[in-house]
């Protein structure tokens, strides 16, 4: 049965947000920041969503230390021991395998979202009624559950899943994951109805999210598991941040959705978004008369088509002749730069500037 103090959520929000640079900055990354002027940040917009769905002492924040004090002035109401600050980036992986660990020995029972904190959902209430068929579904099977949407265009930005038997209602089983595929790709998948975009919402037990990790990842955990006595979380904090670097940099699409087979798919309805990169924040935002993005700022803009435009309050930007280019502005960076591969140059960039620039401008 699918009680709701059984159902718990780990907020992903360590991630360093590199592909909205300039805006986004290693030391103030997205997940922190009101990109839409709404008076909540993408952070305290993703914990609000998800106080709808399991009780608010119920919900996790999975970040790193250099965030540390961001998480907790954006989210007093979080008690620090539900906060995990890991010592350095090691990717999604890690940060679920914590975060399972310390939910599961504390909560028997529980099931888990794993909710990104950079998401929009256009329809709240479809996006509550989905996670609670998600919920209910890990309740009774000990599986991996992945929330897909259907694509409305080939975006290369995304991951996508491939849709195999239907095991309950919107439910399949998973036939393949593809991480970011070429453009060309991106269009087949679209074209020919059997993907969908995994937004990197995943459900399950606690107990099977860990185990399907014993077989993956080094046995950092395990070996606190076997100590004779209980850990305090102290000293779970400790032992882990002493060990952290020995867990590889990956995601949890390539450590365990591409590696086990009890893993299911189910295709959600409630208009969502990755506002990872600017041309995702392009497809997903409503535009003006010319196709244009204009987010929270002040622009005059003439003969222009297809852009994103962001700059700083107080700041009017008057741009003529502009088509299908991100024009971006915070503290020392101005970039301008075509918006439809800009992921890749952004990129690019970053390395460049990082290496002839120094730090100061990431």
């Amino acid at each position: 049965m699918n009680l709701p103090e059984k159902n718990f959520c780990l907020i992903l929000a360590g991630g360093k947000g590199r592909r909205l640079w300039p805006y986004s900055r290693e030391t103030y990354s997205k997940q922190f920041i009101d990109f839409f002027g709404l008076g909540r940040t993408q952070l305290q917009q993703t914990f609000d969503r998800m106080a709808k769905v399991v009780p608010k002492e119920n919900i996790y924040i999975s970040t790193v230390t250099d965030y540390l004090h961001l998480v907790k002035e954006q989210l007093p109401e979080v008690p620090d021991d539900h906060i995990l600050a890991e010592p350095l980036w090691r990717n999604t992986a890690a940060s679920v395998a914590w975060g399972c660990f310390r939910i599961n020995r504390l909560h028997e029972g529980a099931n888990l979202i794993i909710a990104p904190s950079d998401h929009a959902v256009q329809n709240e209430q479809a996006f509550i009624q989905n996670m609670q068929e998600g919920l209910d579904y890990v309740s009774k099977h000990y599986e991996l559950l992945t929330m897909g949407v259907t694509p409305t265009r080939p975006e290369p930005g995304y991951g996508y899943v491939q849709m195999g038997d239907e095991v309950a209602h919107d439910t399949f089983r998973v036939q393949s994951f593809t991480e970011k595929p070429e453009r060309e790709f991106a269009r087949v998948f679209v074209e020919s109805g059997e993907f969908l975009w995994n937004t990197g919402i995943f459900l399950g037990s606690a107990h099977c999210m860990l185990k399907n990790f014993d077989s993956i990842m080094p046995p950092v955990l395990r070996k606190l598991e076997a100590q004779k006595e209980e850990p305090t979380i102290e000293e779970e904090n400790a032992f882990v941040q002493e060990n952290f670097s020995l867990y590889p940099n990956i995601t949890i699409d390539f450590a365990i959705l591409e590696k086990i087979e009890n893993v299911c798919v189910m295709k959600g309805d409630f208009g969502w978004a990755d506002l990872g990169t600017w041309h995702s924040m392009y497809e997903s935002m409503q535009k003006t008369e010319d196709d244009n993005v204009v987010v929270d700022c002040d622009a005059l803009l003439e003969n222009c088509r297809n852009n994103v435009i962001k700059l700083p309050k107080g700041r009017l930007g008057v741009i003529n002749g502009l088509d299908g280019f991100i024009v971006a502005e915070k503290d020392n960076v101005l970039l301008i730069c075509p918006k439809e591969d800009s992921s890749a140059l952004i990129r690019k960039y970053i390395n460049e500037i990082r290496v002839k620039r120094g730090e100061k401008y990431l």
